[in-house]
Parts: C-alpha cells; structure tokens; sequence
C-alpha cells in the first residue's frame, strides 16, 4: 500500500477563533507542517480555523486516527523550539485541544523519525539547556528526597481520588479484560507474592512503600515479617496509619529511611516501579546494596518501567514532560542496561521475567476515567485548570506510550546463588 505522506490542505468555512499570528508564528507553522508530511503511519488531522491539513495514511487505512483543534497561533512556534514540551506546554496552557489525547500521543510515537526529526533539530539548544537544569536533580540522598517530595506529596487526598483502595500506583494486572482497577491491583499484589514465594518465616524487605498497600497484603494474606521503607514524608504518613487500621504494627515496620542506608538480612526484596527514581548514575549503587541486603539464598523482584535498549542511551540525559512536570530527577532503564547491572554488581541471576506492558496502559485507561470523574474535588482541593490538564497529558502520554510500547512495564525475579525456592505460578 502506497501511503499518502503528503500534506492535504482544505478550507473550512466554520472557522475557530485563534490569535492573530505574529511572523515568527507564521514561520514556525510552515516548518512544523511540512516536518509533519514525512509522517508515514497512521492519520492525523489538524484544524486550524478555517483551516484542516491532514496527514499520514488515509484516514479510512489507519489504525490509528488522531485530531487536533489548535486554538492559538503560538502553539507551532513551541513545538518548533521547546519539541514535545512545548507540545504539553501548550495543550496545558489550552491553546490547542483534541478528543482522544492518548490518539494524538499513539500517532506520533508511532513516526518516530519524524519525532526525533522536530525534536532534535529545532528544539535543541532549547532542550541542552533544559537537560543541564535537569542534571542538578541528581538522586543524591537529599536530591532523592526533594524530587519524591515533588511529585508524590502533592496530596494524599488527590491521589486517593483516582487510585484503587489500596493506594496502588503501579501497574496492575488484569486477568480479563473486565476485570475491574480493583481487582487487577490485588491480583497483582498476589501475583508478586507468589513469584517471590513468600512463606510466613519469611522477612520481606520493601524499597519504596508507596501508601503501604504492598506490605499490608503481604502481611495479612501471606504471615510474613515485612520491613518497608519510604523517604515521602506523605506517603510515610498514611502508611503508618494504614498499617495501624489493619492492626498490622507487630507484622511490619517502617521506616523513613534512603535505601543506601538500609542494612539487615532479608529472605525476600520487592521494589514495585522505585527504580525510576534512582537515577543512572546510581544503577551500581541501587543493585549492589538490595544484593547485600539479602541471604544467600534470598529473592529480589523488581517491578519497573524501562524504554527499549536502542533508546536508552539517547534518552537518559535528555529531559522530556515527564521528567520536568511529573518525575524530577527520574530515569527509566533498559532491560539490557538492568541484566548488565545485575551480572556486574551483584552475585544475582535473573529466574523469572513477566512482562505486563498492555495492563500500564488499561491501568492508566483506569486511572484516567477515575481522575475525569472527579475534576471537582480535584478543584476543591486547590489545584487549577492547567495542573488539570498537565494531568491529563501525563496520563495520556504514559498510556500511549505503553500502548505503542516506546516503554515497557515488567517484573524481574532475581535470585540470590543458594536460592531453590523457585517462583511458584500465579
């Protein structure tokens, strides 16, 4: 199939109301239009007032179909400066808007030569500069706490409003696809369990306690000693009630503590979706210390969001949305890069790789339902219309993502060299 890469142009009569255009904006349109036309892979439709230009494949061939309704003349000149940060910047600032946001993520990431053509080009004395603040969020003891703080003591009662009961923010897993956020965030919780073979005379150590809903559940449905800690002082809150209303205080600890000061020996180790905010730089640091704080026959899962091998090292010293709005200081790891890890600093090898990626992308499908159905108390507890919609974008961004796999969610079952109890089926 011949695909229909050039740009077609139509009048409207129906026009939108945008801002007059200045020369730069002008400019800015016509060399972000025809960066578009080297789109190859599904349809994307952009209407501009009067205006509709359409790109890709024929609407009526693709899979995926995406539209934009730009809403302000600035809107090309901060994707051609600012890449796909200006892009966030400017749907957050409302200036321009779609019906399927996670659509508009799926058809671009889907052209990534296109992608990388009018983020690379353009944009990157903009992004070199960005890159070099983002180095000073390094995930030293204290930058680690600032940037967790940034993002995950927002508000307890914010995120309560779209999580499952359970506080879960990690993937799930979904046994059907009607399975319900609820129940696919227990059947994770269990499944983790189960690779890990927990048994009741086990001591379970958890790096990163969330809002305790690992450590409870294994606590109460397996019998096993669980010490988890957290360096959210938010998080650490609410767990210690959390675990206290389950009558739990003599089954697990907590603590508030940087996971390089940790010490002790641990049966078992889980770490769901920490990784991420441990930072390149201390990949050597992370994998030796959880091996030091196992048995010699101990297990490890890790539960982590990683990009593809071939962008890894084109991604890590770059800064994108996610790492300037939502995750400071955040880095995901390749597969590759985690197994090199793990064969150079710890005496560890891999016995289990589940991967979970398509349930990422219906937990934030979830998520997202959730989160839109409470804009109003999202408003009540004092955030405004553009925290909204860079909520929106990160939702939609990390979804389309996993939906079009540019990143990927699995769990890794490490095992200590004396360790013969393997991970039982879930």
């Amino acid at each position: 199939m011949k695909l229909a890469n050039t740009m077609s142009k139509t009048k409207r009569e129906d026009n939108v109301q945008v801002a007059a255009p200045t020369l730069l904006d002008g400019l800015a349109k016509k060399i972000v239009l025809t960066l578009l036309k080297q789109m190859s892979v599904g349809h994307l439709t952009v209407e501009d007032g009067g205006e509709v230009f359409s790109f890709g494949e024929p609407q009526t061939k693709a899979n995926v179909v995406a539209h934009i309704n730009i809403k302000h003349a600035s809107v090309y000149r901060k994707v051609l400066f600012a890449g796909t940060i200006g892009s966030a910047e400017a749907y957050m600032a409302g200036h321009w808007t779609t019906p399927d946001l996670t659509m508009v993520v799926r058809v671009m990431v889907l052209n990534q030569a296109m992608l990388q053509n009018m983020d690379s080009k353009w944009s990157a004395a903009y992004k070199y500069v960005a890159s070099k603040v983002d180095r000073l969020r390094k995930n030293t003891k204290v930058g680690s706490k600032k940037n967790i703080a940034a993002h995950y003591d927002l508000s307890n009662e914010f995120f309560s409003l779209f999580l499952d009961s359970s506080m879960m923010y990690s993937s799930a897993i979904y046994k059907t696809p009607s399975t319900s956020l609820e129940e696919a965030a227990e059947f994770k919780l269990d499944h983790i369990c189960k690779q890990l073979n927990l048994q009741p005379t086990d001591h379970l150590l958890e790096i990163g306690t969330g809002w305790g809903g690992m450590a409870i559940y294994a606590a109460k449905h397996y019998g096993c000693k669980v010490t988890t800690t957290t360096i959210s002082e938010q998080q650490y809150l609410y767990a210690k009630q959390a675990i206290e209303k389950a009558g739990l205080e003599n089954k697990v600890t907590l603590l508030q503590k940087d996971y390089r000061d940790l010490d002790g020996q641990f049966d078992k180790l889980v770490s769901i979706e920490m990784i991420e905010a441990v930072g390149y730089d201390f990949y050597t640091q992370y994998f030796a210390k959880c091996s030091s704080l196992l048995k010699p026959d101990g297990l490890m899962l890790i539960q982590a969001i990683t990009t593809t091998d071939q962008r890894y090292h084109r991604e890590k010293d770059n800064i994108d949305f996610i790492r300037k709005y939502i995750f400071p200081g955040g880095c995901l790891p390749s597969n590759a890069v985690i197994a090199e890890h793990v064969a150079n600093d710890t005496d560890m090898h891999l016995v289990q790789l589940h991967d979970i990626t398509l349930d990422y992308a219906k937990t934030l499908a979830d998520w997202r339902s959730a989160f839109s159905k409470k804009l109003d108390s999202v408003v009540d507890l004092g955030f405004d219309e553009y925290f909204i919609k860079m909520w929106e974008f990160y939702l939609c961004y990390c979804e389309g993502g996993f939906k079009e796999r540019v990143i990927n969610t699995s769990q890794f079952v490490f095992a200590k060299p004396m360790c013969r109890a393997l991970p039982r089926p879930a």
